[in-house]
C-alpha cells in the first residue's frame, strides 16, 4: 500500500503547490517547462529509455496529442486550483474517468451495464454539484473561472485517459518508452508557447527568479512520483488493478479535500458535499460493474 499511497499523496500535492505558488507570484509557465524538462530527464535515467523505439510503428498522433494536451490541461489546472480550490479540482480531475465511459457508449458502441448506465448518471450529476459555485473563501476567486477551469480539467483528462489507454495497446513498444517520448513532446509544446507569448508581447511571462525554479524542480519530482508509484503500485496489485484504481480515486479525493478543507480553508457548499458524496458512490459503482 506504500507504493498507491506515495502516488495519491504526489497527485495531491502537485495541487498544493499550485495553490502556494500563486501566493509567492511564481511564473507558472516557466514552472510547466521545468517540470517537463526534470520529468523527461528522470524517465529516461529511471525507466531506461531505448531510443531506437521511436521508429515506423511509433503512435506519432497519439504521443503528438498527449504532448499537446499535458501541458495545455496542467495549466487549466493551476487556474482552476486557484480560482476554485484544491477539493473541487481534484474531485473535477478525478470524475474524469466518465468521459471514457461516455465514449466507450456513444463513440466506440458499447454495450454497457445497468450499474454502468447508473453509475453514469451519478457521475454527471456530481459533476453539476461539485461545480456549483461555493461560498467565498481566503483562497477562492469568486467568478465564472470557478466553474470554467474545473470543467476543462474534467473534460481534457478524460481526453488523456482515453489516448493514455490507446498508448498502452501498442505492445510493440515499452509504455516506459512511450512515456518518454510524450513528456519530451510536451516539452517542445511548452517552449512553443513560450514562443508564441513572446511574439505578443507577453514578456511578462518570461521572468525569471529562485522561487519559479524551485517550485518548477518540486512539480518535476512530484509529478514523477506520482507516475512512478502509480506503476510499481499496478506492478504490486497485477492480480488486481481495481485496488489500485480504487485507491488512488478515492484517496485523491479524499486526501484533497482534507487538505482544502482544513489547510486552506476553502469553503463547501451543501451542494458541493452532495456531489463528493455522489462522486464518491459513482466511483464505486463503476468498480462494481467490471
Amino acid at each position: 500500500m506504500l507504493y498507491l499511497f506515495l502516488s495519491i499523496l504526489g497527485s495531491v500535492l502537485v495541487g498544493v503547490l499550485f495553490k502556494y505558488s500563486k501566493t509567492l507570484n511564481t511564473n507558472i509557465f516557466f514552472m510547466v517547462l521545468f517540470n517537463y524538462v526534470l520529468t523527461t530527464a528522470l524517465c529516461y535515467f529511471f525507466f531506461k529509455v531505448d531510443l531506437s523505439s521511436f521508429s515506423k510503428d511509433f503512435p506519432y498522433w497519439t504521443t503528438v496529442l498527449l504532448g499537446f494536451l499535458l501541458p495545455s490541461i496542467f495549466l487549466a489546472q493551476y487556474y482552476s486550483i486557484v480560482h476554485a480550490g484544491i477539493i473541487r479540482t481534484d474531485v473535477a480531475q478525478r470524475m474524469s474517468l466518465f468521459i471514457p465511459v461516455l465514449a466507450a457508449i456513444f463513440i466506440f458502441n458499447e454495450n454497457i451495464s445497468l450499474g454502468k448506465y447508473a453509475a453514469l448518471i451519478l457521475g454527471l450529476s456530481s459533476v453539476y454539484l461539485i461545480l456549483s459555485k461555493p461560498a467565498q473563501s481566503k483562497f477562492t476567486i469568486n467568478s465564472k473561472e470557478s466553474s470554467l477551469y474545473p470543467i476543462i480539467v474534467f473534460i481534457g483528462f478524460g481526453i488523456i485517459d482515453i489516448l493514455f489507454k490507446q498508448l498502452a495497446l501498442y505492445s510493440n513498444i515499452p509504455y516506459t518508452s512511450s512515456l518518454f517520448f510524450v513528456f519530451g513532446f510536451a516539452l517542445l509544446v511548452t517552449l512553443f508557447y513560450y514562443l508564441i507569448m513572446l511574439l505578443i508581447g507577453k514578456k511578462k511571462v518570461f521572468f525569471f527568479s529562485k522561487i519559479s525554479l524551485a517550485f518548477g524542480i518540486l512539480l518535476g519530482i512530484l509529478n514523477f512520483i506520482n507516475i512512478l508509484f502509480y506503476m510499481k503500485a499496478h506492478q504490486f496489485f497485477s492480480s488486481s488493478p481495481t485496488t489500485v484504481f480504487a485507491g488512488m480515486n478515492f484517496g485523491v479525493i479524499i486526501l484533497g479535500t482534507l487538505i482544502g478543507y482544513f489547510i486552506f480553508k476553502e469553503n463547501l457548499s451543501r451542494k458541493n458535499i452532495l456531489g463528493i458524496l455522489l462522486a464518491i458512490i459513482a466511483i464505486s459503482l463503476i468498480l462494481l460493474a467490471f
